[in-house]
């Protein structure tokens, strides 16, 4: 593939979207991105990336990545009135990194087959920090040879990229994630604020389990959340019960109990309610808190996230 010559089209510049788009505009790919709020693709031409103005501009590219909230907004994007395929052209392939279920992933399948074009599904694992740290992974399925040309978009993107098989196994593999991401988010603030309420500072409970065979890249890149209390958004609670649900569809469709999931979905719904709905998902823990009859206070420790 020629990065110079090859037409990237990009549709999404949120969180991640923007980061991701800027990996493939500072490495001198042709691009262009579309977003619905135009200011914020805008600084992008920083990069050398250009703007479009209408979604249907990007039809003539080869390869057009989509990175959205939900289907609905997929869907929206690629084949609703004003959409990406309103025109007469399409793209060849689609890579599509959004998190959306397997039926809405074979549909657009269905949408993109008829007009002629290719879907690679891409889904990510991380966020926009992760992204800058060099950090992200994108799990694929779709044709493998469409896999195979795309692969070197996807490394300047990201050092990881799995290939797991043939239509919407990248979807059940980001599934699976993202339940885990809140079963194991709810778990850790359990056994942070029991640890605290017997007498143990956050920062040297956290310390210990970085440092053991139980720590975790994720539990290191929270521990500053938890132990200062800076829920800047990285996924908010709406996404993560987006995801919860989407588990427990898929745990239904496959005849698989799913109890632990089941519960931190219920935690996270508890947690909205009470109006923990703008902040990160890991005001998990504040919520935990209040359950155990804890005030939590920032402990104003300077702890690193093991990204930066």
């Amino acid at each position: 593939m020629n990065m110079s010559t090859t037409k990237i089209g990009w549709i999404g510049a949120g969180r991640m979207g923007f980061e991701m788009a800027k990996r493939l505009a500072k490495g001198g790919c042709d691009l262009t991105v579309w977003n619905r709020t135009r200011a914020k693709a805008e600084p992008l031409i920083e990069y050398g990336a250009k703007v479009a103005d209408h979604l249907s501009d990007l039809a003539g590219c080869d390869i057009v990545f989509c990175m959205v909230s939900t289907w609905n907004d997929v869907k929206e994007v690629i084949a609703g009135p004003d959409g990406m395929l309103s025109k007469a052209k399409a793209p060849r392939i689609v890579v599509e990194c959004s998190s959306i279920s397997l039926e809405g992933s074979a549909e657009l399948r269905e949408l993109l087959a008829a007009r002629g074009t290719q879907l690679l599904a891409a889904p990510v694992s991380g966020n926009a920090k992760v992204i800058k740290a060099a950090k992200l992974s994108f799990v694929c399925s779709g044709p493998k040879p469409v896999f195979d040309e795309v692969a070197p978009l996807l490394k300047m993107i990201a050092p990881a990229a799995s290939y797991v098989g043939a239509g919407e196994l990248a979807r059940i593999v980001k599934i699976c994630h993202n339940v885990f991401l809140g079963v194991v988010t709810q778990s850790l603030a359990e056994i942070t604020v029991l640890a605290q309420k017997a007498g143990v500072p956050r920062h040297a409970f956290l310390a210990f389990m970085n440092q053991s065979v139980l720590g975790s890249v994720f539990s290191t890149y929270k521990t500053p959340a938890f132990v200062n209390l800076d829920f800047k958004v990285t996924f908010t609670p709406y996404l993560l019960r987006k995801d919860l649900d989407l588990g427990l569809d898929a745990g239904r469709k496959y005849e698989v109990p799913m109890p632990l999931a089941s519960m931190t979905r219920d935690l996270v719904q508890s947690m909205m309610g009470n109006g923990l709905t703008e902040d990160d998902f890991s005001t998990l823990l504040l919520q935990q808190a209040r359950a155990s009859g804890v005030k939590l206070e920032p402990e104003n420790v300077p702890v690193g996230d093991g990204l930066s």
